[in-house]
């Protein structure tokens, strides 16, 4: 019949955009002076930062006893911070790479800023085994390269090597991957800046971009291949620092399921920081036609899923402890559950099992501020994954006159605060200087799953 309206799908892009308005209101985001909120959340971020920066130095020239460890605690903090740093980064390389990979083309409007973020994470991760090294300034140590000490080599057995290759690339190929798809908009961006040194140094950066049928030709196949090669970074990355524990003798860490476990962990806390991020990117930059509710909800329906994973990990891990017939397992799982830190632990479960459960109710998937404090506790309940995971593991030794406790110090607060610092300060600074929108994949979309007349 001729005439008739068929509803394909919600449109991406809200408001009926033209491709001159996507150009107009993401760049006016950048060219508008940053109101009262931006500074006082950079203000903040910044002292953050540079109360972080005093205790890395204090500790650096005083040494790894400033931290509340001890005998038999001999990792907390530190590693706590670095797991979760690693496992925020995850959810940029899933929301560009397999999601790509996969045609999802709602990812288009929060692509960026989740790559970016993913950069940003991964900085604050290398911090603490830098700090951890006691002398940063000799961090080079840990890479083969050739040298003149003879047959002495790093122990390439060891998981913590395999931590610095793989962080390494990972940053390497998350870094390359969000460049190339900034390009095109760089050139736009370029286009419309006037001639002085802000032009130049965009146009150094655009590297001649003209958007031609042969440049958009070859940018397509270059973004596909390095989303190819990133997505087995998601994978492995967590992987590997997954061995760091499971790899050992310690009752409660040499677990098979720790890699998948942890994987499902990372995307989860990635997530969760996303839309901790976008919630407030789409109110305070005017961008709700752009980062839209469906936006939102996609993104709550994988947070549902990979706490569910999450969830089962967690009674996986009771019931191999159970079925070993392994009393130390047996007591390690009871002790993280009716031991001294038994309220870290159900503060874990609560968060992270409890919570996301909300999201099964469309009302609560569509109010911005209950997706936002949901997103919140997910990631505060990450954080006292890794912290349950490592300390109450290692308090309670084999022998009852090793029993110990373990409480942070100022200065591992202050290093966590300044990790925190880090991390708001990049992403603010970032969303002033470049778009936190990729301007030209939603120049793509913006005709997908519009009405369309059928005759």
């Amino acid at each position: 019949m001729a005439g008739v309206v068929s509803v394909l799908r919600t449109p991406l892009v809200a408001g009926g955009k033209r491709i001159s308005d996507v150009t107009r209101d993401v760049c006016a985001a950048m060219d508008r002076k940053p109101g009262a909120l931006w500074w006082a959340g950079f203000l903040l971020s910044v002292t953050m930062l540079a109360a972080g920066a005093a205790a890395v130095a204090y500790q650096v020239a005083t040494g790894i006893g400033t931290w509340g460890l001890n005998t038999t605690v001999g990792w907390a903090f530190d590693i706590t911070n670095f797991v979760f740093w690693v496992g925020i980064g995850h959810a940029g390389t899933l929301i560009s790479a397999i999601l790509f990979l996969l045609r999802q083309r709602w990812r288009t409007s929060v692509n960026r800023s989740a790559e970016a973020m993913t950069l940003f994470a991964v900085m604050c991760a290398g911090i603490f085994p830098l700090i951890h090294m006691g002398r940063p300034w000799l961090a080079f140590w840990v890479f083969p390269y050739p040298n003149w000490r003879g047959p002495l080599w790093i122990n390439f057995r060891s998981p913590l090597a395999w931590d610095a290759f793989a962080i390494s690339t990972y940053f390497i190929i998350s870094a390359t991957f969000w460049y190339i798809g900034l390009i095109p908009d760089l050139a736009t961006i370029r286009d419309r800046a006037q001639a002085g040194l802000k032009r130049s140094i965009i146009s150094f950066f655009s590297l001649g971009w003209d958007g031609s049928y042969r440049t958009w030709q070859r940018y397509e196949t270059v973004y596909t291949l390095l989303a190819g090669l990133a997505t087995p970074l998601v994978i492995s990355v967590h992987t590997i620092v997954s061995w760091d524990f499971a790899t050992s003798v310690i009752p409660g860490w040499h677990a098979t399921i720790f890699p998948p476990y942890f994987v499902a962990g990372a995307i989860f806390s990635g997530m969760a920081m996303v839309l901790t991020l976008m919630i407030v990117v789409r109110k305070t930059m005017r961008l709700e036609d752009y980062i839209t509710v469906r936006h939102v909800e996609t993104m709550a329906r994988l947070v549902i899923v990979t706490s569910l994973m999450v969830g089962l990990a967690y009674l996986t891990e009771f019931f191999t402890a159970l079925y070993s017939g392994n009393p130390y397992e047996m007591f390690v799982f009871t002790n993280r559950a009716a031991g001294p830190f038994a309220w870290a632990y159900w503060t874990m479960v609560s968060a992270n099992v409890l919570v996301p459960q909300f999201l099964w109710l469309r009302r609560v998937r569509t109010s911005m501020a209950a997706v936002f404090v949901i997103s919140l506790l997910v990631n505060v309940g990450m954080w006292f994954e890794r912290f349950v995971i490592i300390v109450t593991s290692l308090h309670r030794d084999y022998l009852p006159a090793n029993w110990t406790g373990y409480t942070p110090t100022l200065i591992e607060v202050a290093t966590l605060a300044g990790s925190f610092g880090l991390f708001f300060t990049c992403f603010l600074l970032f969303s002033r200087l470049l778009p936190v929108i990729a301007m030209g994949e939603v120049k793509g979309v913006l005709s997908y799953a519009k009405e369309k007349r059928h005759a």
